[in-house]
């Protein structure tokens, strides 16, 4: 039982999926750990059982929609907290982060608050809620530089860095999964089969870089290099023409036969685990760059653009898969050298679930015993 219990309330859009939802998740799992009070606000979702089953609170309330009528809510959250009276209130998106500035005005005593930026978002009034917590917390240093630069009037005493984490004991270092789940994969992508594994991760949005994945494989193709290419999470409901588009470039680049794009799957690890390389090609700078630290963990390189939270990931922990964004050549060259003789990957000493789990606590500690 911790020293003193402290009741902290996380207030996240929705809890269906998204990185702001699963730190949600991993926060309340560490606060329950350790004898604190977690409590999460959201308008629920599909995570909402694991939340309760992990010991944490749920309360519904409707504070996702980005409207006038979601103000209505402040005086409900107002009351939660006069109720509950916690220690810290952590927003982790802009609605609810306005929200609960509004409901904590006048407030005595008011409970510390805490924001993290968990995207870049774009720079305006609305999202400078997001740099007016007592302390904000940034998954990178990528998200620190982009607040700093279009917010100046921060003070960057207030700005802290914590990375999100993986899970060791879930992607644990060399991990392979077993023959029957190799053979129900293989079985279901037959083009797959056989040749090395290329793998790239991401919804399906022309942002995550997929036709540049296609692109590689026709040029590794025409180094007399065969690999297969699964896009694994792009095939989503309302993308229809965007994978059509895909599909259609496979077949004008010669590699419509080795490709594969599925839906989002629960299984990543594996699929992870068994390929020779995984890419994050998104041409736009990403906040932070989950699955490089997923991979990795798994002791399987990396390819990707330098530039955003991915290219500092890369740069501290396997600095040769990193290629300058929209490099062609150079994308080529170095994914033949790393399906040839990747270089070795180290166990994770950092970006680890328990590294961010414990850094966010003490952050709770101090500004509830200062």
């Amino acid at each position: 039982m911790a020293a003193r219990r402290l009741t902290v309330i996380q207030l996240v859009p929705a809890l269906d999926a998204g990185g702001a939802e699963r730190s949600a998740l991993e926060i309340g799992r560490a606060l329950v750990a350790a004898g604190h009070r977690s409590i999460v606000v959201s308008r629920g979702g599909r995570m909402v059982a694991q939340l309760v089953a992990e010991g944490s609170e749920h309360v519904e309330m409707p504070i996702a929609e980005k409207r006038l009528g979601t103000l209505r809510q402040v005086s409900a959250l107002r009351a939660l907290i006069r109720r509950e009276k916690p220690d810290i209130v952590h927003a982790r998106s802009r609605v609810p982060a306005w929200l609960a500035w509004l409901a904590l005005r006048g407030l005595s005593p008011r409970p510390h608050f805490v924001t993290t930026a968990h995207g870049l978002n774009t720079p305006n009034w609305y999202s400078a809620i997001m740099t007016r917590g007592e302390r904000v917390i940034c998954v990178s240093n990528t998200v620190r530089d982009h607040l700093l630069h279009n917010y100046p009037r921060t003070d960057p005493a207030r700005l802290i860095v914590i990375p999100r984490g993986v899970d060791v004991e879930e992607f644990v270092y060399g991990y392979q999964p077993g023959d029957s789940w190799r053979e129900w994969f293989f079985a279901e992508f037959p083009q797959l089969n056989d040749v090395p594994l290329v793998t790239l991760p991401g919804r399906g949005t022309r942002l995550k870089g997929h036709a540049d994945a296609i692109e590689l494989v026709a040029d590794l193709e025409a180094r007399g290099i065969v690999v297969g290419l699964l896009l694994l999470g792009a095939h989503q409901p309302g993308r229809e023409a965007y994978i059509a588009e895909l599909q259609a470039l496979a077949q004008a680049r010669g590699v419509a036969g080795r490709l594969a794009i599925s839906a989002p799957r629960d299984d990543v690890r594996d699929v992870y685990a068994i390929s020779s390389l995984v890419l994050q090609l998104s041409n736009k700078p990403e906040s932070f760059g989950r699955t490089v630290i997923e991979a990795l963990a798994l002791c399987r390189p990396v390819l990707g653009y330098d530039h955003g939270g991915v290219g500092e990931l890369l740069a501290d922990l396997y600095p040769v898969g990193r290629v300058a964004p929209g490099d062609r050549a150079r994308l080529v060259e170095r994914a033949a050298e790393l399906l040839h003789r990747a270089p070795a990957i180290a166990p994770l000493q950092r970006y680890r679930l328990e590294d961010m789990q414990r850094a966010t606590l003490a952050l709770y500690d101090e500004l509830a015993t200062a």
